[in-house]
């Protein structure tokens, strides 16, 4: 048996730690009295707790000079759909203004059905597109690492919508399953990769009849997960003022119309703000849809100050947007607070962290992992301060549901917008001319939900 510390065959000493080398490197820690004070706090107390900033532990002030009309908050629990409830937070802001309606919220559960059910579509057929290509090819090493997620992005949001139509929150409301997906995702995984080999197997022929039968077991174990999408509902509208307006039946696609009443796959530009790659250019991610027909998102690549002034101009207009960031960092959870002063690691550690945002991009050390809704800026001289989202992890969260970041905290963190057509400028229109430079499924931009 080999001693422990030898190198195995093949292995060379350059680049190891020697004997020498580590009696080096333990000269790092002097031992001072500074240094076993933070080291008796750090072996009892969390390192976020240590690092609070003292100096900045007062709320910030919440007042916004501009601010979108919107009523109720959402809560997506132990998901990731966060981009559902964004999404979906969205058209309800809008409708809230139209029709005059009090708090109400559209199914999340009846669209979430239906996006496992087309995800899951979306894998058995890339693996039946994929079936001559190797299995250590990186394609197919991604589908197989990746058959089926909650996550996900607004085309999702547009492309289900036209497709499936919705229903009220009444009418499919949440389940267990719904709120806490992790086992179900787990089941489902393992079963689509159980398919995806089976088809890989198959002849080609069989291939489309085989993948009708796994979808009829991939629809079942959805039902009973999630209930059964309705086809039709009776439901009753009430005003803000809560007078009953009108007792209908409706359809999904019917009731989609008359609440919200334009095709979303139209009129919508994805903005994004990642400086790894030339600002000004349209990029488009292979495979990142939920529809296997659908589009892959595709974005216009802008510098941040473009992005705000579109930002602005939509929230002026009382019109909320979709946007995700890298809410995990220098996050104040408890006052719902994101300000790059929250905390103080560099003071704690004694040490420097110097990478700017192109940096941790490329490095993976921040990405975009959560969606919310943009709902307010405030302006002073000309120059937006601070900017607020609606969140999806209940009214109790944060500050009234409501997560507030500093406009410095924007700059850093803030990743991708979608704002409507009519407050984006032409310029950046035009850009949308360009054939998309195609970038593949595992580009580095986005990481796993918070």
């Amino acid at each position: 048996m080999m001693a422990s510390g030898f190198l195995a065959s093949g292995q060379t000493s350059k680049g190891a730690i020697t004997q020498e080398i580590l009696n080096e490197i333990r000269t790092g820690y002097k031992g001072t009295p500074s240094d076993k004070a933070i080291k008796n706090a750090l072996n009892t107390t969390s390192m976020s707790v240590l690092a609070a900033n003292s100096e900045n532990a007062a709320m910030i002030d919440t007042h916004f000079s501009d601010m979108v009309t919107t009523k109720g908050r959402t809560d997506q629990k132990s998901s990731g759909r966060c981009w559902l409830f964004t999404g979906l937070n969205v058209l309800r802001a809008k409708a809230i203004q139209e029709k005059n309606m009090g708090e109400f919220t559209f199914s999340q559960n009846y669209l979430f059905f239906y996006d496992q059910l087309e995800k899951a579509n979306l894998f058995l057929q890339g693996v039946i597109d994929t079936k001559d290509l190797g299995f250590d090819d990186r394609k197919v090493d991604w589908l197989f690492s990746n058959p089926l997620s909650d996550g996900g992005q607004f085309t999702g949001v547009s492309n289900l919508v036209m497709k499936y139509g919705l229903v009220p929150s009444e009418t499919m409301p949440e389940t267990y399953c719904s709120e806490n997906t992790s086992a179900m995702r787990v089941q489902l995984s393992t079963k689509l990769r159980e398919y995806g080999l089976r088809l890989r197997e198959a002849k080609a022929k069989d291939c489309q009849n085989l993948k009708k039968e796994m979808l009829k077991e991939i629809y079942r174990i959805l039902v009973l997960c999630l209930g059964e999408p309705p086809v039709e509902f009776e439901w009753s509208f009430y005003n803000a003022k809560d007078e009953l307006v009108s007792t209908k039946k409706y359809t999904p696609a019917s009731f989609r119309d008359e609440f919200v009443g334009k095709d979303l796959n139209k009129g919508y530009v994805m903005l994004m703000n990642d400086p790894t790659r030339e600002y000004g250019k349209v990029y488009e991610i292979d495979f990142d849809r939920h529809v296997y027909e659908g589009g892959n998102w595709l974005y216009v690549n802008l510098p941040i100050e473009r992005i705000k002034e579109i930002a602005i101009a939509s929230i002026k207009d009382d019109t909320a947007m979709y946007f995700s960031c890298d809410v995990g960092k220098f996050a104040d959870r408890k006052r719902g607070v994101l300000d790059l002063a929250n905390y103080d690691y560099e003071s704690l550690l004694g040490t420097s962290f110097g990478m700017d945002k192109k940096e941790r991009v490329m490095t993976h050390a921040s990405g975009s992992s959560h969606a919310m809704t943009l709902i307010a800026v405030d302006i002073k001289d000309g120059v937006p301060v601070k900017w607020m989202v609606e969140n999806s992890w209940g009214a109790s969260a944060g500050y009234k549901g409501n997560y507030i970041m500093t406009d410095e905290w924007f700059d850093e963190y803030m990743f991708r917008l979608v704002a409507e057509e009519k407050y984006v400028p032409a310029d950046v229109l035009n850009m949308l001319k360009q054939k998309p430079e195609l970038l593949p499924a595992w580009d580095p931009m986005f990481m796993p939900e918070e």
